[in-house]
C-alpha cells in the first residue's frame, strides 16, 4: 500500500468547510485507543460525531475516511495563528497510538509519504503541520511527548526548531510573544502555554521557564 492509494473507509461524520475556507493546516493526533480497528470503528460511528481525514495504523496501513475538500470533525475547540474553526482550515491525521509508547517505523514512514502529497495539493507550508496540543493547549496533549517532531522537521515536513545558541532571557512576556508569533495564540495561562510549547519542542523539559524553552520559538 502507498500513500497515494489509501483504503477508502468512509465516515458519516463530516460536513462542508465553512465560509469557503480551504485547508492551510495539517493537524496530527494520536487515537488513544487499543488498536487501529477500534479507532476506525469509533471514527466512523455517527453516535460519537468524531472523524479525521486519514488514519495510519501502527503497521503502516493507511485509511481515508473523509474527502480532503470536506470538513472532518477532529480538532474541536481551539485556535491557531489567531484563527478558530480549525476543522474548516485543516486536514486531520490520526495515528494509531495509545500515547504511552513510541510511534512505529512503518507508521512514521507512511506519515512521511502522506504529508508531502497533502502539502503539495493544498500548498500547505511546513509551518502548517501542527499537533492537536498546539491548537488546544490544556485540553489536548496529542500526538504527545513520544512523537518525533525533529524527524519531521529534518525531512522538511514540520517547522524547524534550529535556533541561535544564544537567546534573550526567557521572561514570561517574551516567551508568550515568541509563542504567539509561531501560532500559539489560544487564550491560556502561562503554565499551560509552557506545557504546550514543551510538548512540541522540548517534551523532556521540567521546572520553570528557561532559555531553552524560548530558543526553539526563535528559529
Amino acid at each position: 500500500m502507498s500513500a497515494s492509494c489509501p483504503i477508502w473507509h468512509p465516515s458519516p461524520n463530516f460536513g462542508p468547510r465553512r465560509d469557503g475556507l480551504r485547508p492551510h493546516l495539517i493537524v496530527l493526533h494520536f487515537t488513544a485507543m487499543q488498536s487501529a480497528e477500534a479507532a476506525l470503528q469509533r471514527l466512523c460511528d455517527s453516535e460519537f460525531e468524531v472523524s479525521a481525514h486519514y488514519l495510519i495504523s501502527n503497521s503502516g496501513s493507511l485509511w481515508q475516511l473523509v474527502d480532503e475538500d470536506m470538513r472532518a470533525w477532529h480538532a474541536g475547540a481551539g485556535e491557531w495563528g489567531g484563527q478558530s474553526d480549525i476543522n474548516s482550515r485543516s486536514i486531520g491525521i490520526e495515528l494509531d497510538n495509545r500515547g504511552d509508547h513510541p510511534f512505529s517505523e512503518p507508521q512514521m514512514r507512511m506519515l512521511e509519504a502522506l504529508l508531502p502529497q497533502i502539502m503539495q495539493r493544498w500548498d500547505i507550508p511546513r509551518e502548517g503541520v501542527i499537533g492537536h496540543s498546539d491548537m488546544a493547549p490544556g485540553r489536548k496533549w496529542d500526538p504527545g511527548p513520544r512523537f518525533d517532531w525533529r524527524r519531521l522537521s529534518s525531512a522538511g515536513l514540520a517547522r524547524s526548531a534550529t535556533a541561535p545558541s544564544v537567546a534573550p532571557a526567557a521572561t514570561p512576556q517574551r516567551f508568550r510573544e515568541a509563542a504567539r508569533a509561531c501560532g500559539f495564540t489560544a487564550d491560556v495561562d502561562d503554565s499551560t502555554l509552557l506545557e504546550a510549547v514543551r510538548l512540541r519542542y522540548r517534551p523532556w523539559g521540567r521546572g520553570p521557564l528557561c532559555a531553552l524553552d524560548l530558543t526553539p520559538l526563535l528559529a
